[in-house]
């Protein structure tokens, strides 16, 4: 798969195969790629704390808000939940600049997840102070996105923009998950 067949490939899963678990190992393989990624002055600020199966996984999957476009969907039902979370952790303080790195290395393990077969889900949407007090963060950080992952049982695909211009995902009747992307033609504002 070249590389923009993998971008296409990265959407965001909702729904996981909870019959084949990530392993500790898998997730640091994943951190192992992040670390790798860019960093604003290679000050390479994030930390992450690594969630597989267990009572902590159980605890933090209801503090996980999933899929808000899909008004008729809850969220992952039980055996289509994450196996694994990744916290991404910054400083309290962190400035804006560290705040990109967060959405660097979240896109960088959500492209390594995909070339593995894995999906992938980064939430913004959580409950920031029990997702803090489940996993004992440290004084001075803060947990600006959770990424829950697992192996992918959704298919996702890329759909045209509709006439009506809404960038809302939704699933057909097979289940299957379109995300409307804009075309390149109107992306491109100049050419020089």
């Amino acid at each position: 798969m070249d590389f923009k067949e993998l971008v296409e490939a990265a959407r965001t899963c909702r729904r996981f195969e909870e019959d084949k678990p990530l392993s500790v190992a898998d997730l640091e393989w994943l951190v192992g790629c992040a670390r790798l990624a860019p960093s604003g002055m290679n000050a390479q600020v994030l930390r992450y704390i690594l969630v597989g199966k267990g009572e902590t996984l159980d605890k933090l999957f209801p503090l996980s808000r999933w899929g808000g476009a899909l008004k008729d969907w809850g969220g992952p039902h039980p055996g289509e939940r994450p196996t694994a979370f990744i916290a991404l952790l910054l400083p309290e303080k962190a400035t804006e600049l560290m705040c990109f790195d967060a959405g660097i290395a979240a896109q960088t393990v959500q492209l390594a997840a995909t070339s593995k077969g894995w999906g992938c889900c980064i939430i913004k949407t959580f409950d920031h102070a029990g997702a803090a007090a489940l996993l004992k963060i440290p004084a001075g950080m803060q947990i600006p996105l959770l990424l829950g992952l697992g192996a992918a049982k959704e298919k996702r695909v890329i759909a045209p923009m509709p006439a009506d211009g809404s960038f809302k995902y939704w699933r057909d009747a097979d289940g299957v998950h379109h995300v409307p992307k804009r075309d390149l033609k109107e992306l491109v504002v100049a050419r020089y």
